[in-house]
């Protein structure tokens, strides 16, 4: 049975959802003051208008409030303090006792200012409207190439993460799956260049091309070739496309033993996955680096083997995409999970997960480049091979 691994899982999803309601409740706080600005200015507008040394004075305040409210107001409650508006640049002029035509004068300046903010408010609430409504298509996209995953698959717990850059952007070019197969849990973790909907459209090819032959493929290095034919022939069948000959992808390939107790890697241009043991961590680098997926090289070329490695009950691996090694603090300096992970105890794969997550954005302060995907395993067997 195959199992894609989708961006956020449950966990990361509760988690997500906290932070954002203790965000959304100070950003509710500043609403709550931002709405009375309009009011203020048009209070503001008649004190300067009744009372003030300068004929006219109050007349940019009133005229001020319907901009101020279509920026933080409903189109209903903008339209109602221009309405306002209106009103009281004309009992305003009355109660001075101006003449008929400076009172028109006054209230065409108010109508005025006050139909273009209506105006540009309606504009940019259509805008966002179509934006939304290609934000669902987008997440629709994706959960449909990257469904979500369960938390545990064969004798492995899997955690899983997914963080966009941008609040903005639902959809990227990272992508994790993961799969049972007689040979043991096969995994995939990669990063397809560029963002948006071509992005999607190459991350499904590479994971459909996963899915469709881990159960069969011998060994990894079989697998990653199926996956690199079919990456080629989707960037050939997009020829005519600017970007077509960017259609590529790095990768880590994963493969637990239960019965030898061990992991196989099979690198593909991808940063090296992370061994999480008795508190320290281990850069699991490549004795052959192999090039990325989908470059349309002869069979054999820039293709790497497989390395094994010992994994048993209290381990964890930790695979990343260029999100975490590539994020800055303020000073330029990358994110090292060597040493930021160091000595810390996890119990779970989500914990290991979440305390990533949670220090790469301590350390960039909140201000990443690039989406950030991250999937950890941990074996659920006792048996090992030291």
């Amino acid at each position: 049975m195959a199992y894609e691994v989708r961006a956020g899982g449950r966990g990361a999803g509760a988690r997500r959802g906290v932070v954002g309601g203790a965000g959304e409740g100070a950003r509710g706080g500043w609403a709550g003051l931002l709405v009375m600005v309009p009011v203020l200015l048009l209070i503001g507008g008649v004190l300067a208008d009744v009372f003030g040394p300068v004929p006219y004075g109050g007349l940019p305040l009133l005229s001020a409030a319907p901009l101020a409210a279509c920026m933080v107001l409903t189109f209903q409650g903008a339209a109602i303090t221009a309405v306002g508006a209106c009103a009281l640049s004309v009992c305003v002029d009355v109660l001075v006792s101006r003449p008929l035509t400076a009172l028109v004068v006054d209230l065409l300046d108010v109508a005025v200012i006050s139909g273009i903010a209506l105006w540009l408010k309606w504009v940019v609430q259509r805008q966002g409207q179509r934006f939304a409504a290609v934000r669902a298509v987008a997440e629709v996209a994706q959960r449909a190439v990257l469904p979500p995953p369960p938390a545990r698959v064969g004798a492995v717990s899997v955690a899983t993460r997914y963080e966009c850059a941008h609040a903005e952007a639902l959809i990227g070019g990272d992508f994790y799956a993961v799969r049972s197969s007689p040979f043991g849990v096969r995994a995939l973790i990669g990063d397809v260049r560029g963002k948006g909907l071509p992005a999607v459209s190459t991350t499904a090819v590479a994971t459909s091309a996963f899915r469709e032959v881990a159960e069969q493929a011998a060994t990894l290095r079989e697998l990653a070739e199926h996956m690199d034919r079919a990456l080629a022939r989707f960037a050939a069948d997009v020829g005519d496309q600017p970007d077509a000959l960017e259609r590529f992808a790095t990768a880590v390939l994963v493969e637990v033993s239960e019965e030898e107790g061990r992991v196989r890697l099979h690198h593909r241009g991808h940063p090296p996955p992370y061994l999480i043991r008795g508190g320290r961590v281990t850069s699991l680098e490549p004795s052959v680096p192999g090039l990325p997926l989908g470059l349309g090289m002869p069979e054999g070329v820039g293709v790497s083997g497989s390395d094994t490695f010992p994994f048993h009950q209290g381990d964890y691996l930790l695979l990343v995409t260029d999100g975490v090694t590539e994020a800055r603090d303020r000073h330029g300096a990358y994110y090292e999970p060597r040493t930021r992970l160091a000595h810390r105890d996890f119990r779970t794969a989500s914990e290991v997960v979440d305390a990533l997550v949670a220090d790469v954005t301590d350390w960039t302060g909140g201000q990443r480049h690039d989406d950030m995907a991250i999937l950890a395993l941990t074996p659920l067997f006792t048996r090992s091979v030291d």
